[in-house]
């Protein structure tokens, strides 16, 4: 089969042949239809992570975002037969340990990280295995699509997870959001569905506009900004740029003048949410102001995609027409482009989601 392999960090990958996977005994093999291409598939291709002890293997299959069919099953598995269509999401548990058990799958102790470790191969690929497929595969309802389930991928997810399951957010909250990439504009339409009032920043108004379209009430282009906290405080405010600051802001981007921006935008009582990755910038370290932090009493938090057995959840909300992740997807390639749709993300080329449906 044709795969999109990792060869050396920030060379091109190399689309080429490599042996057809077979399925473990917990585990299936799916026809690939569609896979969406992330922020964090950038961050693998240029290496990062080894401040985490979380770099991706040279020689790896990269992509993590799958939605297919079921074309071959292990002998264990009850659950998924031949033809049944599934998604995938990239933090596979195992479904028994303590995690697990109680809901949090999505750290499970022995969990594996689809298209970012070797023991995980990934689905820039015409086929993809996927182990433990009783707990981890999501079965698509007829009406939703491999492209829209693509679009769902590791960016929705992981904002739904991180406004819906762990910050404490309530409808009429503000929520400010730095950065509009791809997870950006997941956290901008999520919060929007889910009742809050919405501002996004970022440098582009290309973004930004798209942001407008998925639910944002105010937008900041930082770029001629000098204090970009206050400017969301303005922007949250009573009509007369009286405001606390936000209830959630959520650091979609990962460097530390957003993290930081981020964290100043906040109310008392406030919520930080991170879900950006940092670069070989910041290594996986941002200075904060804690002091600041203890004395406004304000939470930091992470979010790290979703339980397997959450999923349910956004799928009903796109039954409703709550959720689009389909509308975040503005752009359909061939397994061939996706170097140099990851090379197009150095330089932030790419709005909202671009997904692989040719293979």
């Amino acid at each position: 089969m044709k795969a999109a392999v990792l060869r050396e960090y920030g060379d091109p990958l190399e689309i080429r042949q490599v042996p057809d996977p077979e399925p473990d005994d917990h585990g299936v093999v799916i026809a690939t239809e569609a896979c969406g291409i992330c922020r964090s598939d950038w961050h693998a291709w240029q290496g990062h992570g080894e401040w985490a002890d979380d770099r991706v293997p040279q020689g790896q299959i990269l992509g993590h975002e799958p939605a297919g069919t079921v074309v071959a099953v292990g002998e264990s598995v009850e659950r998924l037969g031949e033809g049944d269509r599934i998604a995938v999401p990239f933090n596979l548990g195992r479904g028994d340990c303590e995690y697990c058990r109680n809901g949090h799958g999505n750290v499970c102790s022995d969990g594996l990280a689809l298209g970012f470790e070797s023991a995980a191969p990934g689905a820039f690929a015409e086929r993809v295995h996927v182990p433990y497929a009783d707990y981890n595969a999501v079965e698509l309802p007829e009406n939703v699509s491999p492209v829209e389930m693509a679009g769902l991928g590791c960016r929705f997810a992981t904002a739904y997870h991180g406004l819906a399951h762990r910050a404490d957010l309530s409808p009429g909250d503000w929520v400010a959001v730095h950065g509009c990439g791809g997870v950006g504009l997941s956290a901008v339409h999520v919060a929007d569905a889910l009742g809050a009032n919405v501002v996004a920043v970022d440098l582009a108004d290309e973004k930004l506009a798209k942001a407008r379209e998925l639910g944002a009430d105010e937008t900041v282009n930082a770029g001629g900004v000098e204090d970009v906290p206050a400017r969301i405080r303005g922007a949250v405010g009573d009509g007369a740029g009286v405001s606390d600051g936000a209830h959630v802001s959520v650091d979609a981007l990962g460097v530390a003048e957003t993290c930081r921006n981020s964290v100043a935008c906040l109310r008392k009582r406030g919520q930080h949410l991170q879900l950006g990755l940092t670069t070989d910038a910041e290594r996986g370290e941002v200075s904060l102001p804690t002091d600041a932090m203890t004395m406004r009493e304000l939470t930091f938090l992470g979010s790290r995609g979703m339980p397997p057995t959450r999923y349910g959840e956004l799928l009903r909300m796109m039954d409703r027409g709550t959720v689009s992740p389909a509308a975040l997807v503005t752009n359909e390639v061939s397994l061939a482009d996706v170097p140099d749709r990851l090379a197009a993300m150095s330089d932030f080329g790419t709005v909202g989601i671009e997904v692989v449906t040719e293979f």
